[in-house]
This record gives C-alpha cells, sequence and structure tokens, in this order.
C-alpha cells in the first residue's frame, strides 16, 4: 500500500511542471512587468492596483520593472526586445505605443510588429493644470496669456500623449508654449507644483488632491465628458475648443511570438481583476474608466488610434526633439 502511495505521489509531482508549462508559467522565476515611466504615474498605478488579484489568477509572481525615460522610449523597447518566453509584459499607453509611431521618425521598437495585444486596462481624459502662480483663473485666461507672453510659459510633458494634447491645443488656440519633456507624470507633475513648469496636461489621478488643496489650478478637461473625480472643471470642448476630445488609455502587452496560451491567460487574470468591485471603484475614484476588452478588440482600438494621431501629428507637423 505504502509502495502504491509513493509511485502515485512520485507521478503528480511529475506532472506539475508540464502543467504549469502547458499554462505558460513553469514556476521558475516571476513574472516581469515592464513599466515605461517612473513609480507613481498613470501607468504604474493602473498595473499595480489589478497586481495582486493578477498574480492569484495566474498563480505566479509579479515582479514590476519601472524603466522610466522620455515619453518611455526606452522602456518600450527593452520590453520589445525581450524574450517572448512568456515571462516579460509590458504596460503600453497611447503615447507609447498609438503616438510615438508618429511622433518619432526612428522609433527603435514597431509597437505593430514587435507586441501582441492582452487587454486595454483603463482611460481617461487628462486635465490641464498651471501652477498658482500663473495669473488664469480660467482657459480663456490662460490662452490670453499665453498670447501677450508668447513662448514664455513652460508646458511639462509627461508623455507622448500630454505632448499631442498639448500641441493639439496650442494649434487651436494660436498660442505657443515651450515644452519642457519629463521622464514621466510624477515628475512632471513635481515640476508644476515647485513652478519648474507653468501648465501641463496631466492625469486626474496626478492632479486630483493637489487641485483640492490648492497647489494646481485646473483650467479644463481633455475628454469630451468632465472628469468624474473634477465635476466643477469643464472640458476644453465646453470653453470653445472645438470637438477636443484625446485621453490616455493604459493596457497589457507581450513581446510578438508569446505563446498564446500565455497571453489568454493574462487576459482572463487582467479581467478578473478589473471585474473586481473594490478595483473597479478605486479606479472610478481615480478618475478612470475600465475597459477589460479581449486581445483582437484592444488590437483594434491601438490600430484606430494609430491613424488618429497621426492625422494630428502630420496635420500639425509635430516631431519629436
Amino acid at each position: 500500500m505504502l509502495r502504491v502511495f509513493v509511485v502515485v505521489a512520485c507521478l503528480v509531482v511529475s506532472l506539475l511542471p508540464s502543467f504549469g508549462a502547458a499554462q505558460g508559467f513553469g514556476g521558475q522565476r516571476p513574472m516581469r512587468i515592464i513599466v515605461p515611466v517612473a513609480p507613481g504615474g498613470p501607468s504604474d498605478t493602473a498595473v499595480r492596483l489589478i497586481l495582486p488579484r493578477l498574480s492569484e489568477a495566474l498563480g505566479q509572481a509579479l515582479v514590476v520593472d519601472n524603466r522610466p525615460s522620455a515619453n518611455g522610449v526606452a522602456g518600450t523597447d527593452i520590453a520589445a526586445k525581450a524574450a517572448p518566453d512568456g515571462y516579460t509584459i509590458n504596460v503600453g499607453n497611447s503615447g507609447t505605443f498609438a503616438i510615438n509611431a508618429s511622433l518619432y521618425s526612428k522609433l527603435p521598437y514597431d509597437h505593430l510588429r514587435d507586441f501582441v495585444a492582452i487587454s486595454q486596462l483603463v482611460t481617461s481624459g487628462m486635465v490641464l493644470v498651471v501652477n498658482p502662480k500663473v495669473a488664469a483663473n480660467s482657459l480663456p485666461d490662460f490662452i490670453a496669456l499665453a498670447k501677450k507672453d508668447r513662448n514664455k510659459l513652460n508646458m511639462g510633458i509627461a508623455g507622448a500623449t500630454g505632448e499631442i494634447a498639448g500641441e493639439a491645443l496650442m494649434a487651436q488656440t494660436q498660442i505657443r508654449l515651450n515644452n519642457v519633456r519629463y521622464k514621466g507624470s510624477s515628475p512632471t507633475e513635481f515640476a508644476v507644483l515647485s513652478g519648474e513648469a507653468d501648465a501641463s496636461m496631466l492625469t486626474p489621478l496626478a492632479t486630483a488632491a493637489h487641485v483640492g488643496s490648492g497647489r494646481m489650478r485646473a483650467l479644463g478637461v481633455t475628454s469630451a465628458q468632465r472628469s468624474p473625480v473634477l465635476p466643477n472643471v469643464p472640458t476644453l470642448a465646453e470653453q470653445g475648443v472645438k470637438d477636443f476630445d484625446i485621453q490616455i488609455w493604459h493596457g497589457l502587452f507581450a513581446p510578438a511570438k508569446t505563446p498564446e496560451r500565455v497571453v489568454r491567460a493574462v487576459h482572463k487574470g487582467a479581467v478578473q481583476a478589473l471585474a473586481a468591485p473594490e478595483i473597479r471603484n478605486r479606479f472610478t475614484q481615480l478618475g478612470f474608466v475600465t475597459i477589460g476588452n479581449s486581445p483582437e478588440e484592444f488590437a483594434a482600438v491601438v490600430r484606430s488610434e494609430t491613424e488618429k494621431f497621426r492625422k494630428v501629428i502630420t496635420s500639425a507637423g509635430i516631431k519629436a526633439e
């Protein structure tokens, strides 16, 4: 009887690695999630909120690897060149994927060729904010000030989406601001707070608390609808900037040729995490709208957004310096 038990136990143990491999995870090492922005930024926050439930769903340890750089180029390139063995995931956003493709004449990665979409996590409009020392209490005030002091106001750039939103605003209002690029949302946030940058396009996540405390002043929201966390702040479109609607989204990608079973498993885990009431409520509190679409649906969004921003960038003649 003991001999039979030992044989069965050995058989079960011998099957465990192959079962893990069948799911794409052998339990040999943690799965790395590359975030191409500084800790505390929107992309970083989005993935960290779902991290515990995603890890539980996958039965796999997950480690966030922050690789901040201007417009997320360096960090995204690291993810693009990672081995497609199921142990590397990338957090991409509208800037690192849909915008950088047209913003840069030479990009070290191809967002359509080098990645496979997993799931869009969340989306959000941005908020045009200024340091309280800037003599503008409304968007019309800001436009008038910028026209009076042309090229004297510094616009902090947290990422490509914010840069395009700022450029679109300048084009439609015929003002000119000095773009100053930072390595992610958090450094840009601190630049506005300190007065190093006069203004910026930041997410509700990065601005709501500071707006509430008076350390930043919100002048308008870039999405077609007002932000749920800043309901008293009008949209740019409401204030005369016709049809203005630019949002930033965050989602999960994997290096091209990553096994489909890994992609499907991570997608399923992410959707389960986003469906959890406490996580969904937390995202709402931070001004995000949760998505959780399929790999195919997300891939279609990326292609559509790429074309949308290509037209804006080409029309405005915007290029990365």
